[in-house]
């Protein structure tokens, strides 16, 4: 409590150790001996795939250069990488709706940025200042980045197989690449 009786302070999201990954536990063969959380299924003929959560239409609105949105995209490709670690249920839509918007916006940015360089005119000197656009792309960078670590914990958590190898975060940076070159 601080001095003027206001609580604030105290744990923060993210703050502390990081938890280890569940297969590394499992690996290690339990070290801490406390009862891991894994789930098992045991009639494998009883289980039906659970369908991908309908994207929101504003993924793949259209936008104002007559662009269709990536973000729709983004999203199916970042739920199946879920799906096939398991992980899909314990990653929200939300989350991954969030994810995929930024993501899409990033490279948005960046197209920008190509297209009309680094550098602007300011509205009243005219002198040559940086492009909205690259500060704006660093923000989305930032943003797409702390939603996938998120995204990613998740998976490290409760993944007990293998949670490595390609990522939807790779494909993100080899779109950015192909868009470049004017590719989809």
């Amino acid at each position: 409590m601080a001095k003027d009786g206001t609580n604030r302070g105290g744990a923060r999201p993210g703050a502390g150790r990081p938890q280890k990954p569940l297969a590394d536990k499992i690996n290690e063969g339990n070290p801490g001996k406390r009862p891991l959380q894994v789930i098992e299924f045991k009639n494998m003929e009883d289980l039906k795939g659970e369908e991908m959560p309908k994207p929101s239409r504003m993924l793949s609105a259209k936008q104002k250069n007559g662009k269709k949105l990536l973000a729709a995209s983004i999203y199916k490709k970042t739920w199946v990488w879920l799906d096939k670690r398991s992980c899909a249920v314990f990653v929200s839509p939300d989350l991954l709706e969030r994810y995929a918007m930024s993501a899409a916006r990033w490279i948005q940015c960046e197209e920008a940025v190509t297209e009309w360089g680094f550098l602007a005119k300011h509205p009243t000197t005219g002198n040559a200042i940086q492009s909205p656009y690259v500060a704006m792309s660093q923000s989305y960078m930032a943003q797409t980045n702390h939603l996938w670590d998120e995204i990613y914990q998740i998976v490290k958590d409760n993944c007990s197989g293998e949670y490595k190898g390609e990522s939807p975060q790779d494909d993100i940076m080899e779109r950015l690449l192909r868009s470049h070159d004017g590719k989809p």
